[in-house]
């Protein structure tokens, strides 16, 4: 589970309680149990309103989609079919970028695979691909920074995992006989898109959170694929398992009472996607104090930057949320990792993650004895926008390592992400 399941959960049902009187009893017993986990950032927001008028708060949300510039990063798009038939989007990046922002969109066509060049009538060596997959109620934009440092020097693929971003929602989890996502199911959803995006030559697999376990589930389906092209890992704010024993901050009550209803509730909200909805919209202070408690552990994060991950959270339907949730607690791929063992590996988590505990990178390191792990002081669950120069240095490092970059390229410092004399 990631901070945007604890997130957009905590605003949803909050907000479905706010939307719903009496008679929806389910919606009142989720504000009673998710209340807990939005008490502290409540709190915020209260002291915030006696100074702030709501219309202020608006429009300052409003300014910041406007001049914010994350999430504008385009590449060349493709499409890969899932075994279930959905629809998954990928924008593949060579070594020369394809341009930036809004006009780069569709003006390249539909990439099916590497660039090929010809050297003296021979083909000359397939690149290195590096494939991003990013977590749980986010999209591929959540790599924004790693993007940019990377654009023109290593050969990138991004995807929306199912059901979020621009990939269309998962088949299997539609209609009459719609099956609960697993993150088995995902493993075969980036098979589909290395096939598509990556064919042939060596791959550095990067994943966050649900990305992470994504590459593990890969790992458990497709040994062969690890061993014969895999050259480098790296795995962020992740787990191999034992999410359901994460407290996310709270007391020993409230986890356990979040616990008890928490499935049934989901089950209720995604049922009434329209209406909790609309009372996410309503509730969208009360969400923005979530989204910094649990994405964030610095202070002074760049309001823009905060603002980015709200966007990207709020792009996913509650229904999306509701019906990924159950795959987390079932969740264990501890034997997986053993495929990875003579891969090189990066294992990195913000000290202060609260949603997927540093010490669950400890333990994928322990399992992994010659990764390089790494623990970013203060730091939360979205380390990679919270401090993307931390993230983008050892990423740097291990792809020179792999032989992915000369070692001498320079990345550049996109984005300290700290507020101007904060």
């Amino acid at each position: 589970m990631t901070a945007a399941a604890a997130v957009a959960t905590a605003s949803a049902a909050t907000a479905a309680t706010a939307a719903v009187t009496g008679n929806w009893r389910k919606a009142g017993l989720a504000g009673a149990a998710i209340g807990v986990i939005a008490a502290g950032a409540a709190a915020g927001v209260a002291i915030e309103r006696m100074t702030v008028g709501r219309g202020m708060r608006r429009r300052a949300r409003l300014a910041l989609d406007a001049s914010g510039p994350y999430g504008a990063l385009r590449g060349a798009p493709g499409k890969a079919l899932a075994d279930d038939g959905t629809e998954l989007y990928y924008e593949v990046e060579d070594t020369e970028p394809v341009g930036e922002g809004p006009e780069a969109n569709g003006a390249v066509g539909a990439s099916s695979g590497p660039r090929r060049r010809r050297l003296f009538g021979r083909k000359a060596p397939t690149p290195v691909t590096v494939v991003f997959s990013h977590g749980y109620c986010l999209n591929q934009d959540s790599w924004h920074f790693q993007r940019a440092a990377l654009r023109g020097l290593v050969r990138t693929v991004h995807w929306d995992q199912r059901s979020h971003g621009r990939s269309a929602r998962g088949v299997s989890q539609s209609g009459p006989g719609a099956v609960p996502v697993t993150i088995d199911q995902l493993g075969r959803d980036l098979k589909a898109v290395i096939d598509m995006a990556a064919p042939e030559g060596p791959l550095v697999l990067v994943g966050h959170s649900m990305g992470g376990m994504t590459m593990m589930a890969l790992a458990d389906q497709f040994p062969e694929l690890v061993r014969e092209r895999v050259v480098g890992i790296a795995l962020v704010g992740t787990s191999s398992g034992k999410l359901g024993e994460v407290n996310y901050g709270l007391p020993v009550a409230g986890v356990n009472a979040v616990r008890r209803v928490l499935p049934g509730v989901l089950r209720a909200l995604g049922s009434q996607a329209e209406l909790v909805e609309r009372g996410r919209r309503a509730t969208a202070d009360l969400f923005a104090g979530l989204i910094k408690r649990y994405s964030f552990s610095s202070k002074d994060v760049d309001p823009a930057v905060v603002r980015f991950a709200e966007r990207l959270i709020e792009g996913t339907p509650i229904d999306v949320v509701a019906e990924f949730y159950p795959a987390f607690t079932d969740h264990d791929k501890v034997q997986a990792l053993s495929v990875f063992l003579e891969v090189p590996a990066l294992v990195l988590a913000g000290e202060s993650d609260l949603v997927t505990p540093s010490s669950h990178s400890e333990a994928i390191a322990d399992l992994l004895p010659d990764a390089e792990l790494v623990l970013v002081p203060d730091a939360g669950h979205l380390v990679m926008l919270e401090h993307p120069e931390a993230v983008t240095d050892r990423l740097a490092d291990l792809l020179a390592r792999v032989g992915a970059m000369p070692s001498e390229a320079n990345v550049g410092r996109h984005g300290s992400t700290a507020q101007p004399g904060g």
